[in-house]
């Protein structure tokens, strides 16, 4: 199927399927005229990766997730021993990052509030 055909059934715009060519998640096969032709299984992989990508991973721990997970349902599920050691690591980067976040924003609202206090 050409990138259009897979757009409309991934729901994914082209210019992201390039993309992610770009970053080796997909690899479709050239015709002779340049045009890109993918198979039925890169829908399957393109709902993958959308899946991964709304996980919070970067395209390039999805290059390394991608082959080693398989579909369970509505789920994912890791196929590789190593896998799950790396997606704690991945967990424990977000869990930090929300923390500093959620200190950030503690902070911002002390300076909210005595904004609110000086201007009564």
């Amino acid at each position: 199927m050409r990138i259009g055909e897979l757009s409309r059934r991934t729901g994914v715009n082209e210019r992201l399927l390039r993309y992610y060519e770009q970053q080796g998640l997909l690899r479709p096969d050239r015709l002779p005229s340049g045009y890109r032709v993918y198979r039925e299984s890169d829908v399957v992989t393109v709902h993958r990766i959308r899946a991964l990508l709304a996980a919070g991973l970067s395209t390039a721990v999805i290059s390394q997730v991608l082959p080693c997970v398989r579909d369970d349902g509505e789920r994912l599920v890791p196929t590789c021993q190593d896998l799950l050691r790396q997606l704690r690591r991945e967990r424990d980067r977000m869990t930090t990052a929300i923390e500093e976040l959620e200190t950030s924003r503690s902070l911002l609202d002390v300076v909210i509030t005595a904004g609110r206090s000086a201007t009564d």
